[in-house]
């Protein structure tokens, strides 16, 4: 299960406890890193209830297919790295220890004996640690450029072929110690940049985990579990209140309500009725759906989004770090130095020994270890600070790439705004309306009933005795007072003129229904992140899936004058890719998982914790 909400000792301790203690749970361990909770259960545990229970002590949890996520469980590169780490690392001592007897005196047999040493410890150990080098420099030349592996891997291997010559000729100088520790050094550069970024993981992998493992088929009116990967195009598929939505399809029963947060970033949840399209991975909040399948599998629109997101992160590792920039200037530099010096030194003494030796040195000597060295070490000691700021660097060029920003664009719901309807209005109602309001909203899951609820509670309101309370899906809560029918829903079902404005309207029978007004809450220091980014210089952009009455709101209240409403995922990777291709360099900050193309689309990007 996904867990977004822990975040210390104390969550870890109560997710574990709660889900244990559910009947037929074996056993349950949360991954702080990951927020993921692993249970093992007996077969008759449904995912759901796991989800309920978490839900029941006010955590978020979404099941993930497991399948999907087993490239993410394993950290084989990081152990791969530690590994080759270690055995440079234990080499690099061994070798030290026989030269440190050659410079103090040994001669003749002796040093020669000490020098095959090295040399048998060395060559196997270079082959395998500096394999990741190896690699890196292969791919770089094979595409016909230069980067920071080159040097680096020309030095190593000139150093040994040096060393191994003057070994076969009993020569004084080798240099097994030094080739060594330029690995050894370098890896534990490479794993420490890896180490910083090791938190973040791919969003694609995590998009496409999301997707429903199961679903609840109807065949001949009778209902069966399947794996969605049974089902197919024009299936009848049961999704109950609560679940999410396992294929893309039109409603051909029942009527609910949909939170469609997740593709469009709406707070306020849509009416779902007969013949209304619905997307894979909408959430179903109030009424069982009968949903006729029309793309299944990798035909979903929330799998295209993976897609999608896919083919955006690719092209991230097509942007160069400064340290290979600079090696593009560097590599051929040193090349050519170490070039001339092996001539001039040829021509001037018509000795080959001596021009290579001279040569070998000036590769090793101004070999990039310190870029090597120094870009890892300042990405690591700058991702620490700001991990201690709150903050998280997930790719090796991020920073780099900030530095370069000159126009912001910032998604609303949930990144300027909470994502949580509040409300406003509470001061114009009268106790025993509150009072009524209250007992009807306690009767619902739906999001605005939820904040009435919260709202009412905090002024200190009691519920109305009320009877006969029951739910009407898709449109509100309805039950007695005294025999009066009382209602809070929509404007449509009490007898009410719709507003502009979120609102929920209750009637009491007599008299014209009233509305509960809502809004969603700015995010503390929204202004002042918005005004500090324009005093900048930055343009800075509102994009929204959101209705154009409530993003035109909030941009007049930030003032933000560019801003774009009812905004697709792929209308946002678009208008990003649009601004980059007017030579612009994007910004993005988001939180919803339709805000995932545009994250990955633009030249660098953030987003909240609670995303």
């Amino acid at each position: 299960l996904s867990v977004p909400g822990v975040h210390c000792a104390l969550c870890i301790t109560t997710v574990e406890d709660a889900l244990t203690r559910h009947p037929g749970v074996r056993s349950a361990r949360v991954n702080l890193t990951l927020k993921r909770a692993t249970v093992e259960a007996a077969p008759e545990v449904e995912a759901e209830a796991l989800v309920g229970v978490l839900e029941g002590i006010g955590y978020e949890a979404h099941e993930l297919d497991a399948g999907t996520l087993s490239a993410t469980q394993t950290d084989k590169a990081g152990r791969d790295l530690l590994m080759r780490l270690a055995v440079a690392g234990f080499a690099t001592m061994n070798v030290m220890l026989l030269s440190i007897s050659v410079w103090s005196g040994a001669e003749a047999a002796t040093r020669d004996m000490f020098h095959w040493i090295s040399a048998a410890i060395a060559l196997p150990t270079i082959v395998f640690s500096g394999r990741p080098f190896f690699v890196s420099a292969w791919g770089a030349l094979k595409h016909r450029r230069l980067n920071m592996d080159v040097p680096i891997v020309l030095a190593i291997v000139l150093a040994l072929a040096t060393s191994l010559w003057e070994t076969s000729l009993s020569g004084e100088y080798a240099y097994f110690d030094a080739a060594l520790a330029l690995v050894f050094f370098l890896l534990a550069g490479r794993y420490l940049d890896y180490r910083t970024r090791a938190v973040a993981r791919s969003a694609a992998e995590e998009l496409a985990a999301l997707e429903v493992p199961r679903a609840v088929r109807l065949r001949d009116g009778a209902e069966e579990t399947v794996q969605v990967s049974a089902l197919v195009a024009g299936d009848l598929v049961l999704v109950r209140p609560g679940g999410r939505m396992p294929v893309d399809g039109e409603i051909v029963e029942g009527q609910s309500e949909l939170d469609r947060s997740l593709l469009t970033g709406e707070t306020v949840p849509v009416f779902a009725g007969p013949g209304l399209g619905v997307s894979a991975g909408e959430v179903n909040l109030t009424g069982p759906l009968v949903v006729r399948a029309t793309a299944v599998g990798e035909e979903t629109s929330l799998h295209r989004m993976a897609d999608l997101v896919a083919i955006a992160e690719s092209g991230r590792s097509n942007y160069t770090s400064l340290a290979d920039k600079a090696a593009r200037l560097y590599a051929p530099g040193v090349h050519i130095l170490s070039a001339l010096s092996f001539v001039g030194w040829y021509l001037y003494t018509w000795d080959m020994r001596t021009a290579l030796n001279i040569a070998a040195a000036v590769l090793i000597i101004t070999c990039p270890c310190a870029l090597g060295l120094a870009v890892p070490a300042v990405t690591t000691a700058a991702s620490g600070r700001l991990f201690r700021k709150g903050m998280l660097i997930k790719h090796a060029t991020a920073l780099e790439r900030l530095a370069q920003v000159d126009v912001v664009v910032f998604d609303k719901t949930g990144t300027l705004t909470a994502g949580t309807p509040d409300l406003i209005n509470l001061e114009d109602f009268s106790p025993e309306e509150l009072s009524v309001a209250l007992a009807l909203a306690q009767g619902s899951s739906h999001p605005l009933s939820q904040a009435l609820s919260a709202a009412a509670q905090g002024a200190g309101v009691r519920p109305a005795a009320l009877s006969g309370i029951e739910e009407v899906p898709g449109y509100g809560t309805q039950g007695r007072l005294d025999g009066a029918l009382v209602r809070l829903g929509r404007a449509s079902w009490v007898g009410a003129a719709p507003l502009a404005q979120t609102a929920a309207f209750l009637s009491l029978g007599e008299g014209a229904p009233r509305a509960f007004r809502f809004a969603d809450s700015l995010r503390p220091g929204a202004e002042a992140a918005v005004a500090a980014l324009k005093a900048d210089g930055k343009d800075v952009l509102l994009m929204s899936g959101d209705t154009a009455g409530a993003v035109e709101a909030l941009a007049g209240r930030l003032g933000i004058t560019h801003w774009v409403a009812e905004a697709l995922p792929e209308d946002k990777a678009a208008k990003v890719q649009a601004l980059a291709d007017e030579g612009r360099h994007v910004l993005m900050v988001g939180d919803g998982l339709n805000d995932t193309a545009a994250l990955s689309a633009a030249h660098v990007s953030i987003s909240p914790a609670s995303a």
